[in-house]
């Protein structure tokens, strides 16, 4: 017979695991289903702002959220939600593995990263083209590489390359790196292998079997072994869609207890219309939904 949950967190990021954490505490019997432990922060080459975390790297910082999850027997599971569909007692959600079902759900299934759509990137995938400095960085030791993006991901994955390269170029559309942290830019600016190119675009990446280098928007060439791109992330629209909830600019509009306009579906965490997209305030949604849900439960017993 089918296990029925209280509750399913979608999503094993900060968002999810912290909801996690909260509904174990408030005796929730829940589940977690989320395909990367960690969401993005996981590919994170050192996070600073974490509280009493000065100096963590992503992975360190996701294990330890897990941890704590499986320390209060909570079961997380390594699959990929392909489908929730409601019903009458609640929901059912399809992985790529099982069917499960739920009375109620938290969506914290954070952004997809962003993609540069142009020549060349979709061929050299994993060939030169990476999104995640910290999985590969250490392949490129004296090599020379190429970071799409302005934010605080580019700049961390370009000092994080320069540990490893002989040479960083990091490729700005606009005239300053207005949209990351002043440490992060002061960091940059003291780093003698990086080069910024600012008020450029790649326009493509080219090469034969593997990257060989880049064309700018004002076709200049420059000679290289990869390219990072790390322009940002979008929401998973598909699934949200399919649930029909009310979005803004493609993210899930939540009241304070973070419910959504579908009754019963709770969202946390990067996908939601919070503008502050940092770890902290994933962990406080999570946190907020899961005991949301247990005071609706509280209330009808």
């Amino acid at each position: 017979m089918e296990k029925k949950y209280d509750l399913i967190i979608v999503g094993s990021g900060p968002a999810g695991l912290t909801a996690g954490i909260y509904a174990a505490r408030y005796n929730l019997n829940f589940l977690i289903i989320g395909k990367l432990n960690g969401g993005a922060i996981s590919e994170a080459h050192k996070i600073c702002n974490y509280p009493s975390q000065n100096n963590i790297t992503g992975f360190e910082l996701t294990m330890k959220m897990v941890n704590h999850v499986k320390e209060l027997n909570g079961e997380i599971i390594p699959e990929s939600v392909e489908k929730i569909k409601k019903k009458k007692d609640g929901f059912e959600i399809q992985t790529n593995k099982k069917k499960y079902s739920a009375k109620k759900i938290i969506l914290a299934i954070g952004r997809e990263r962003q993609k540069l759509d142009i020549p060349g990137e979709k061929e050299f995938l994993g060939k030169g083209v990476g999104y995640c400095a910290i999985c590969d960085a250490a392949l490129y030791k004296d090599k020379i590489v190429a970071v799409a993006g302005g934010g605080n991901a580019a700049i961390t994955a370009a000092l994080l390359l320069a540990e490893y390269a002989k040479k960083v170029y990091i490729v700005y559309r606009k005239d300053k790196f207005s949209r990351a942290d002043p440490m992060w830019v002061e960091q940059l600016e003291k780093e003698k292998k990086i080069e910024p190119l600012l008020n450029s675009n790649i326009k493509e990446i080219y090469g034969e079997n593997l990257v060989q280098g880049v064309i700018l928007n004002n076709k200049k060439k420059i000679e290289l072994n990869g390219v990072f791109i790390e322009i940002g992330f979008t929401p998973n629209e598909s699934l949200i869609e399919s649930l029909g909830l009310k979005t803004e600019k493609g993210y899930i509009i939540t009241d304070r207890n973070q419910r959504t306009s579908v009754k019963d579906i709770f969202a946390a965490g990067d996908a939601t219309d919070n503008p502050m997209k940092q770890i902290i305030t994933a962990c406080a949604e999570g946190a907020v939904a899961s005991k949301s849900i247990y005071e609706e439960f509280k209330l009808k017993d």
